[in-house]
């Protein structure tokens, strides 16, 4: 099938946003061989046309016109989720205003996970230096515990090993206190059952003291432990159900406290 023709698909059968079709399209341009997933999770109960954001009305929000910028993979995209993660919730219900730097399958640490420059350190080296956005918000990539270096590395005062796990997390947290003196948040995915990840969140909850940025737990929430198939299209990714419910009233409740706090 033509790309065209499946994400005409994807629009019919799920109600897909125009912003999912762009993000899917540029998504398949580049990994055709992800069709296959996208049509699998298309069919999922939790990302049925009722879930999609074109479902979502704008209300008053304390988040409005707020300019914020999220720098993930692919939980942050929404690969479970046809491209409709809780950023774009966030952006629908909230009307605030989202920089989505999401893609999919890459890592922390500064190493080539599909092409050249597409790390977290190396994107925002290349892309993330103009927008001067009022908060940050950082995921702990889950793939970091697959490709990459798979090293955790050390906490340092003097240099930012960005090989390492920690070396490329301190390594942001300084370029944004460089940049822009914002307030970070950073999240974790819920436990999916990989020891170097619990490890990496440990090492966030010691970077926490170090940097004093917020955090989004959910690696220890025990409202997101043996989640119902309706919430989650495999171990690691939501569906648009669990984005919606699960997802989205945490990051509304943490960006609020962090954006009036700093009014």
């Amino acid at each position: 099938m033509k790309k065209k023709d499946f994400l005409a698909l994807l629009e019919e059968r799920n109600d897909l946003s125009a912003i999912a079709r762009a993000e899917i399209s540029a998504d398949l341009k580049a990994h055709p061989e992800r069709a296959k997933i996208y049509n699998q999770y298309s069919k999922l109960a939790g990302n049925a046309p009722e879930y999609s954001i074109n479902q979502i009305k704008t209300k008053v929000s304390n988040l409005n016109n707020h300019q914020v910028l999220f720098l993930g993979s692919s939980v942050t995209f929404g690969f479970g989720s046809l491209g409709e993660s809780f950023v774009d919730f966030l952006w629908k219900r909230d009307g605030l205003k989202a920089i989505k730097d999401a893609e999919n399958g890459t890592t922390l640490v500064n190493i080539d996970a599909f092409t050249a420059g597409d790390s977290y350190v190396a994107r925002f080296q290349s892309d993330l230096k103009d927008p001067a956005p009022e908060v940050v918000v950082l995921q702990l990539s889950t793939n970091d515990v697959r490709r990459g270096s798979k090293k955790l590395g050390e906490i340092s005062d003097n240099h930012y090993d960005t090989k390492t796990i920690t070396g490329a997390i301190e390594y942001i947290l300084a370029e944004i206190k460089l940049l822009w003196q914002c307030p970070v948040i950073i999240f974790t995915n819920p436990d999916f059952g990989e020891p170097l990840y619990g490890k990496m969140v440990d090492r966030t909850l010691e970077l926490k003291k170090k940097w004093k940025f917020e955090l989004i737990n959910l690696y220890h929430d025990p409202d997101f432990k043996n989640q119902p198939s309706l919430y989650m299209a495999d171990p690691i990714h939501p569906t648009r159900a669990g984005y919606r419910d699960k997802w989205l009233p945490i990051f509304e409740q943490k960006l609020e406290k962090v954006l009036l706090k700093d009014s």
